[in-house]
C-alpha cells in the first residue's frame, strides 16, 4: 500500500527541515516511502536537506517533486490522484534517478523524460455538468490511453471517422489524421460529452472537430458528414475501394472515366483487372460481409492444425482487430502470424503451408510475397510503409461444417450454400522479430502510429514492426515478447483489448 496523505507537515519535521539552509526554494520534494524504505527515506532526505533543497515528509500541495524507486507507475498515479492535492497536473512524478542526478551535481537537475514515471501525461479536469469524473488523465498519445469497456462518444466518433475517410479519398493527410486522432481521444472518454465544455484542455481536438461536435450537440446529426454522404465521387470511391485489389487512386482513375458501379467497371472493356481485383469481383458478395468471431476462430483452427501438421512446434497467433478480443466483434479480414522457436526454421514453412491448404480444397486466391527483410536497416519512420516480412494474402473457403457450434456462417438471409469466402493475412517472421511484428499487426493503426511517435519525440528511438533502435546508444534492442518493447519505451504494458483509444 502507498502511504496515507497528510495534508500539513509535523511541526517537528518543519522545525528539523529549518535547521539546513534551504537553497533552492522553487523546488519542494517528497520522497515516495513505498518501496524504497524507511531508513533509506530518512538518509536520502538528510542529504538531500544537507545540500539545500527542500524536503518534506508529508506530501501537501507545497510539494513540486514527487520522486519514487522501483514503484508500479500505474499505482502511483492512481494514489497521487485520490490524494486530495488540488492539482495532480503541476507535479514532477520523478523516477529516483533524477534525486540522483541532482545529489551528484549538487542542483536540482533539468528533469528529462528518462526521469519521468513512465511519462507525465496532462491531467485534464473535467467536471463540466457532472458528466466526468472530477479528474481524467488524457494523453495526447493513444499508447498511453486505455480503451474503455464502452465506446460512450460513438455518435461523435463514427462522424469523425467517416471525416477522416473522405479526407484520405481526397489525399488530405492532414485533417484526415486530425479527424483520427480526435475519435481516438473520444473513445478513451470514461462516459459520454454532453457539452463542449467538458473537453476544454482534451489534446488532439482542434477547432474543425469541436464545430462538428457542436452541431450534432444542437442539431443532433452533422450537415457536414451529410453533405460528404450525399456527395457522388466519396459514394463511387467508398464502393471502389470496397472490392479486394482497388486502392484510393485506382478508385479516382475509374471514378474520372465516369463510372460510378462495378457493373459499370466490369462491363468496361478498356479495364485491365489485376489478378487480386479479379479476385476481389469474383468472391465480392462474400468478402464485403463482415467476418464473426467464430469465424475468425475457426479459420484459427484450421490453419493451426496445417501448419502443425508441418511443424508441429510451429507458433500461430491471430493477430489485428480479433486479438484478445480488442472490442470487436466482427471484422473485415483475419490476420495470423507465423514463426518458428529456431532462427531459420520459419524459411520456407509459408509456402508448405500454402500448398497444404491448396491440397485440402480450400485455397482460393493466394498472392505471395517473399521476404526482402535488411536486419541492418533502421526502422522505417514512415508508418503507413508496409512491412517486409514474408506474407501472403488469401481467400480460403471456410465450410459451414468447419464452425463450431457457438456460431454459423455470415450469409444473406434465404442463402443456401454451405460456405463462404473469407480474407485471410498470414505473415511469417524470424522468430527474433516475432515481438516487433506481432505488436504492429495487432493495431490499432492510431495506437500503432502514435507509439511510434512517443518513441521517437520522447525517447529517442526508432519503432517499427521489424525492430526497435536506440538512436542515443546506437543498437539495436533485443524483445521476446511486447512487453519487453514497452519496458524499453519506458512504458507500462498495455493489453491488445485496451489498444482502440
Amino acid at each position: 500500500m502507498l502511504p496515507r496523505v497528510k495534508k500539513r507537515p509535523r511541526p517537528v519535521e518543519a522545525g528539523a527541515r529549518g535547521q539546513e539552509e534551504v537553497k533552492f526554494n522553487e523546488v519542494t520534494v517528497y520522497l515516495v516511502e513505498r518501496k524504497m524504505g524507511s531508513s533509506r527515506r530518512s538518509f536520502l532526505t538528510s542529504l538531500a536537506r544537507s545540500k539545500g533543497f527542500r524536503v518534506e515528509y508529508a506530501l501537501s500541495d507545497e510539494v513540486t517533486h514527487v520522486v519514487a524507486e522501483d514503484n508500479q507507475a500505474g499505482a502511483l498515479w492512481a494514489w497521487l490522484r485520490g490524494s486530495g492535492l488540488r492539482d495532480v497536473s503541476r507535479l514532477q512524478v520523478l523516477d529516483i534517478s533524477w534525486f540522483t542526478d541532482s545529489m551528484r551535481e549538487g542542483r536540482p537537475v533539468t528533469v528529462e523524460t528518462r526521469h519521468c514515471i513512465p511519462v507525465r501525461e496532462p491531467v485534464v479536469s473535467l467536471s463540466v455538468g457532472g458528466h466526468f469524473p472530477a479528474i481524467c488523465v488524457v494523453s495526447q498519445y493513444a499508447c498511453l490511453r486505455r480503451t474503455t469497456t464502452e465506446n460512450h462518444n460513438k455518435i461523435f466518433t463514427d462522424v469523425l471517422e467517416e471525416l477522416a475517410e473522405n479526407s484520405e479519398f481526397n489525399e488530405s493527410k492532414g485533417p484526415c489524421l486530425a479527424f483520427r486522432r480526435a475519435a481516438s481521444v473520444l473513445k478513451s472518454l470514461p462516459s459520454a460529452v454532453h457539452c463542449l465544455g467538458a473537453i476544454q484542455g482534451l489534446p488532439c481536438l482542434g477547432e474543425h472537430t469541436k464545430a462538428v461536435m457542436e452541431e450534432i450537440l444542437i442539431f443532433g446529426r452533422s450537415f457536414k458528414v451529410e453533405e460528404v454522404q450525399s456527395d457522388e465521387r466519396y459514394q463511387a470511391l467508398k464502393l471502389f475501394t470496397s472490392v479486394f485489389g482497388v486502392g484510393p487512386k485506382t478508385a479516382e482513375k475509374w471514378y474520372r472515366r465516369g463510372l460510378r458501379s462495378l457493373k459499370e467497371i466490369l462491363a468496361e472493356p478498356n479495364i485491365q483487372l489485376n489478378r487480386m481485383q479479379r479476385a476481389g469481383f469474383l468472391y465480392y458478395r462474400d468478402i464485403s460481409k463482415a467476418v464473426s468471431k467464430a469465424e475468425a476462430k475457426a479459420l484459427r483452427s484450421i490453419i493451426e492444425e496445417t501448419a502443425h501438421w508441418i511443424a508441429p512446434d510451429s507458433i500461430l497467433a491471430l493477430t489485428g482487430g480479433f486479438r484478445s478480443h480488442r472490442g470487436k466483434e466482427y471484422g473485415h479480414d483475419v490476420d495470423f502470424l507465423l514463426t518458428m522457436p529456431e532462427m531459420g526454421k520459419e524459411e520456407g514453412l509459408l509456402l508448405r503451408v500454402i500448398d497444404r491448404l491448396r491440397d485440402q480444397g480450400i485455397l482460393l486466391y493466394c498472392e505471395h510475397q517473399g521476404s526482402t527483410v535488411d536486419m541492418s536497416k533502421l526502422p522505417s519512420r514512415r508508418f503507413e510503409a508496409m512491412d517486409h516480412f514474408e506474407k501472403c494474402f488469401l481467400i480460403l473457403r471456410l465450410e459451414e461444417g468447419q464452425m463450431e457450434r457457438d456460431g454459423g456462417l455470415q450469409k444473406d438471409p434465404g442463402e443456401s450454400r454451405g460456405w463462404r469466402a473469407v480474407r485471410v493475412d498470414l505473415v511469417a517472421t524470424p522468430v527474433d522479430r516475432y515481438a516487433f511484428a506481432l505488436l504492429g499487426w495487432t493495431g490499432s493503426r492510431q495506437f500503432e502510429r502514435d507509439l511510434r511517435r512517443f518513441a521517437r519525440k520522447e525517447r529517442g528511438m526508432c519503432l517499427d514492426n521489424h525492430a526497435l533502435y536506440d538512436k542515443t546508444k546506437k543498437l539495436f534492442l533485443p524483445a521476446t515478447s511486447e512487453e519487453d518493447i514497452f519496458a524499453h519505451l519506458g512504458l507500462e504494458y498495455v493489453e491488445p483489448w485496451q489498444r482502440n483509444a
